[in-house]
């Protein structure tokens, strides 16, 4: 009889076995959802913030070299500036030598290692052109929505927007929030 207990406390049954294993594969069925969903919205505030950075750099680019920038101004409609610049010229603008910098490190790639799309008006073009510096980033899926844009916020969880950065201004920016019979703004 003595014999029987100890042979039976060495092992689980099998029940209790696939009970533990139900309850960790309920677990997590919760949690991988999430995670997914927080790793995405980390990737989309790292681009917001990068842009924010790189943008105030190319603001203070403009400011020394026009004097000024038209920032904020309102718009209905915005439209992406058709040229457009390279990487390497916008680093050998904002990160011009060691000692000389608007931006120890320019981005390159938003959060999701997408290039972003940057245009900036030099020399003479800062007194004509319309929009004087811009960043856009295509979002999750990787492909630029067209070229016209309409200012406000978009819903944070919609990943695959573009988030686009003008003359001092977040044109298309995640943070607005989806409601029951609301708009979404």
């Amino acid at each position: 009889m003595i014999q029987r207990l100890r042979n039976r406390q060495r092992g689980f049954t099998l029940i209790e076995l696939l009970i533990v294993v139900a309850i960790i594969g309920i677990i997590a069925a919760i949690l991988i959802p999430n995670l997914i969903d927080a790793l995405q919205k980390a990737k989309q505030k790292r681009t917001v913030g990068d842009m924010r950075t790189a943008g105030t750099a190319m603001m203070a680019y403009v400011t020394d070299q026009a004097s000024a920038a038209a920032a904020g101004r309102r718009t209905s409609e915005f439209s992406w500036p058709t040229a457009t610049m390279s990487f390497a010229n916008i680093e050998s603008i904002l990160h011009q030598n060691s000692t000389f910098f608007y931006l120890q490190d320019v981005p390159q790639k938003d959060g999701w290692a997408h290039d972003f799309e940057w245009a900036l008006a030099t020399g003479s073009a800062l007194l004509s052109s319309t929009n004087v510096a811009a960043i856009r980033s295509p979002g999750r899926h990787g492909d630029f929505d067209s070229g016209t844009y309409t200012p406000g916020a978009f819903i944070t969880t919609d990943y695959d927007q573009d988030i686009v950065w003008a003359d001092g201004f977040f044109v298309r920016v995640p943070g607005g929030f989806a409601s029951v019979g609301a708009s979404t703004n």
